[in-house]
């Protein structure tokens, strides 16, 4: 049996985490920051953010605007992740996997309490996971097809029986999906909350700020400030003004553009966070000419990705559709290059030399990216035409009808490599392999074994240049020296904030 103990290890969400990224002339190299003088518990940390929740019914409404702040500091599962997105225990002490991969058996933490002071027991988890096993319209419904049943064999041990072995069961239960909520609970989701996290709402004052409450009957560790306030601030100079103002103490998804205002004021330190944001230039695989494995070589050949990740100021360069903090991930520099000769070539050989395309974008991506592409694919012989849309419009145009070209999204989501698996899916990639080393990869119990799996299918996905991915996103934070503790990576997707403390003196 697999036993871990606790700290062992869509598309609205693309719009949700997406950051319009500008040119940089050189972006600041990141800098660790541990805070100092003395920690004050009483003190309020002051957060800026870009974007607001519509809602705050994490149940039934994507988007990582609601998971950013709610997962682990308002809500929790049996399990979470760290910021390497290692999974680790949360509200179960310990948890064992069968030696068959179905049965996954979990004992809770002792004295867990929801804020209205009511006792969590087994019970809760199993109606809780009845509720998203059964109801299409809460998150996470699809991800739990797999489960056969979940029972509370007593009031600390809750069991949950799949079909078949899900490699990425676990990894679901960190997210919506695998929150905990009192049974037969009439709080008002959308507005309202009743967790067992370290902190409570206190206040939301929509279109400005949401401000948390330490939890002093918090079941661990309490929380190390008194109040945490959310202020949302759209506009990325708006932000960095309150920042140089003394009205944020952290500031996140700092524009590169902006960041060198905030370091030279001597007041901030910036931090460069890894993501699993993967900056993807899909390839329509089903409509010609991108129907050529060697016309998207040669779109491939023809990018310069160090050029383009400098130009966007914050990011990695990625050459795959596995992202490094995922299972599988692999440096797969050596399938493409930076070669316009050679895509020149391939574009004769398959009767290209005067390509006309057209790239669909959403308008909030900007143009540093457009305008990279256009460059450097006419050095080839491509021209290239930017179609700038409205988000609902893309939704329609690419992601459902699959009407178009080339398109640019930040896909955020982490463990999405099944995208290429699926051929009805907007990429329209159909590879037989690709498909059956998925679905072993899922199926297989080991861990390390499925991710040799994931990595195998990876690297025919470059290979076939079923897309490009023009970088890894990375996100840059400006934290105040008095702030310690402030998470690095991943914050894009979830900001946990009871580590975190706020000293007296800077």
């Amino acid at each position: 049996m697999f036993r871990r103990t606790r700290r062992l290890s869509l598309i609205a969400a693309l719009a949700a985490t997406a950051v319009i990224l500008s040119a940089c002339a050189g972006s600041p190299e990141p800098t660790v920051t541990t805070g100092t003088g003395t920690p004050d518990p009483d003190a309020t940390l002051h957060v800026g953010l870009v974007l607001e929740p519509t809602n705050l019914d994490i149940r039934h409404t994507s988007g990582a605007a609601l998971e950013q702040i709610l997962i682990d500091n308002i809500y929790e599962g049996l399990v979470s992740r760290t910021q390497e997105n290692e999974i680790e225990g949360r509200l179960a002490s310990d948890y064992t996997v069968s030696d068959d991969g179905l049965t996954y058996t979990f004992t809770l933490n002792e004295g867990i309490q929801f804020h209205d002071g009511t006792a969590l027991t087994s019970a809760d988890v199993v109606s809780s996971y009845e509720t998203v096993r059964t109801d299409a319209t809460v998150q996470g419904n699809a991800e739990f097809a797999k489960v056969s049943s979940i029972t509370a064999p007593d009031a600390t041990t809750v069991e949950i029986v799949l079909t078949e072995p899900d490699q990425n069961f676990l990894f679901t239960l960190t997210g919506p999906a695998g929150l905990v909520f009192k049974t037969g609970d009439t709080t008002d989701l959308k507005s309202a909350e009743n967790g067992t996290g370290p902190f409570t709402l206190t206040r939301w004052n929509k279109g400005s700020t949401i401000t948390f409450a330490r939890n002093d009957d918090y079941w661990g560790e309490k929380a190390g400030v008194a109040q945490v306030e959310f202020q949302y601030i759209p506009d990325f100079t708006a932000g960095v003004n309150a920042a140089l103002a003394g009205d944020v103490d952290v500031l996140t998804a700092v524009d590169p553009n902006l960041a060198p205002q905030l370091e030279d004021s001597g007041e901030f330190a910036l931090t460069k966070g890894r993501t699993t944001d993967k900056a993807t230039l899909a390839f329509n695989n089903q409509k010609a000419p991108l129907d050529d494995v060697r016309v998207r070589e040669a779109l491939r050949l023809a990018i310069d990705h160090d050029a383009l990740v400098e130009a966007v100021g914050a990011g990695t360069t990625l050459y795959g559709p596995i992202p490094e903090l995922d299972p599988g991930y692999e440096d797969l520099s050596d399938v493409i290059s930076y070669d316009p000769e050679k895509a020149k070539t391939l574009l004769a050989e398959a009767g290209q030399e005067d390509l006309e395309l057209t790239l669909t974008i959403p308008s909030f991506y900007g143009t540093t990216v457009p305008k990279v592409l256009i460059s450097d694919f006419k050095k080839v012989g491509v021209s290239l035409e930017v179609n700038s849309v409205e988000f609902p419009t893309w939704l329609e145009d690419v992601y459902t009808n699959h009407d178009y070209d080339l398109s640019f999204v930040l896909h955020v989501e982490p463990r999405d490599f099944g995208n290429f698996a699926d051929p009805d899916y907007y990429f329209g990639y159909d590879n037989t392999e690709v498909q059956r080393l998925y679905a072993e990869a899922l199926a297989e119990v080991d861990p390390d074994k499925s991710a040799e799996l994931l990595a195998q299918a990876a690297r025919i996905v470059s290979e076939d240049h079923a897309a490009d991915w023009l970088y890894n996103g990375e996100t840059i934070t400006a934290v105040s020296p008095i702030v310690a503790g402030f998470p690095e990576d991943s914050i894009n997707s979830r900001i946990d904030l009871a580590g975190v403390t706020v000293s007296t003196d800077g």
